[in-house]
């Protein structure tokens, strides 16, 4: 095959983290904060935290690898060159197939917030769009973040300030300790929420100064999306009560409804958040989509998937080849996805994923003041962890996803010894 040529270093620092902010909250706000619910209770806050926490592990050991290994793929990268292929084909096999399905409940959230009864139509329309999008190239892709960003941010804003004025919820102090359990489970749920800097590493080879921008982009987003998420947890607590916001499928719209009288979904103010809550999504999705398709390039060119998805375009200098593979399997799932249980699988994918992350940074001689080797250990442990406290149901069908993404290639490399 005709050599490919390189992708094109575009970015910059403040893109690299809008980028990653863009990827997180839309996800978090909009999406996951309920099922998290329904198991911490009114210990949400600290599944937060936890899942902030073993975020910062991961996000510690992507920084020191990227910048070692500045180029697309994120883990899958590291994990070929610090482990050996398999652990790095199952690191690119669980972020392709768990984002792929993260990739579809965001264009579903995206409908279901625009176009409720249409939701399907429009999602896959929103998915067409955005893929027009990347594959015109990464700064197209980092100024429709930017913008999306803008303006979701200061509404989430306005949306905690009217939680917390609100009175408090008749059930909010109601119920006992979420046990262990079920705080764990929610962190591993609310895992899915902070894999957006995932984004900036798998993007890499298309950020400037990367042994600069990418640590920076990475804990810049990691640490905004973090004090936003604590606060909405509280927030949403206060106002709706555990049981609430269990219950709920768009809680930021709810407090609204509660709070603002004849304002609510219907009025101004209801769609003001409706709007955000659709932007936050195509946020996500555009994001998503993006790093999907850097991934499945770098497994590419690693032999790992067929040869045909490492093309690149000489004008706009992207993989067009697997963006428009990513629309098409997006558009497909799209047909099936619930938005609440995919929420499992993604999170299960992701995290087998940073656990490799983890095990190969713990490798690196030349060690970085932001990621000493014990707090690889940790975050390798606590992904594990994390991972297997899911529902069954996600925990089987990841394993059963990799466990024949594993055989395919297995079958595939003995082919091509013989």
């Amino acid at each position: 095959m005709t050599e490919q040529p390189g992708l094109r270093r575009a970015m910059g620092g403040f893109d690299a983290t809008t980028v990653g902010i863009g990827a997180m909250i839309g996800a978090g706000a909009f999406v996951v904060f309920a099922p998290a619910a329904a198991t911490a209770g009114h210990l949400l806050p600290l599944a937060v935290v936890i899942a902030g926490f073993v975020a910062y592990c991961n996000a510690a050991a992507t920084a020191s690898l990227a910048v070692r290994y500045p180029s697309s793929g994120g883990t899958y990268v590291y994990g070929r060159e610090r482990l050996g292929a398999w652990p790095g084909f199952l690191a690119g096999w669980g972020f392709v197939t768990g984002k792929l399905a993260s990739c579809a409940a965001m264009a579903l959230t995206f409908g279901l917030y625009a176009a409720p009864g249409a939701e399907k139509p429009v999602a896959a329309a929103a998915v067409v769009g955005l893929t027009v999008v990347n594959l015109l190239g990464v700064t197209r892709t980092a100024l429709a973040t930017r913008v999306i960003v803008s303006l979701v941010v200061p509404v989430l804003a306005f949306v905690v300030v009217v939680a917390f004025t609100s009175p408090a919820a008749p059930s909010a102090a109601d119920g006992g300790p979420a046990g262990v359990g079920g705080v764990l489970q929610a962190a591993a749920l609310l895992f899915f929420a902070f894999a957006g800097y995932a984004r900036i590493a798998t993007m890499g080879e298309e950020v400037r100064d990367p042994r600069r921008n990418i640590p920076a982009a990475v804990f810049g987003a990691l640490g905004f999306t973090l004090v936003l998420y604590v606060l909405l947890a509280a927030s949403l607590l206060h106002a709706l009560g555990p049981a609430g916001l269990a219950a709920t499928t768009a809680p930021l719209r709810d407090v609204i409804d509660a709070a603002v009288p004849g304002e609510g979904s219907t009025g101004r103010a209801g769609a003001v958040v409706t709007i955000a809550a659709a932007l936050a999504s195509l946020g996500a999705l555009l994001a998503l989509i993006a790093g999907v398709g850097r991934t499945s390039l770098a497994m590419a060119r690693g032999g790992d998937l067929p040869a045909v998805l490492a093309r690149v375009s000489r004008r706009f200098a992207v993989p067009w080849v697997a963006d428009i593979a990513t629309a098409v399997v997006v558009v497909v799932l799209l047909a099936a996805t619930d938005v609440l249980t995919v929420v499992g699988f993604s999170s299960f994918g992701v995290l087998l994923y940073y656990a490799i992350a983890n095990i190969a940074a713990y490798t690196l001689t030349d060690r970085q003041w932001y990621a000493p080797r014990w707090l690889n250990a940790v975050g390798a442990l606590a992904c594990l962890v994390l991972a297997f406290t899911l529902p069954a149901t996600s925990v089987l069908t990841m394993l059963g996803l990799l466990a024949g993404g594993a055989g395919v290639r297995w079958i595939v490399v003995a082919r091509r010894r013989a």
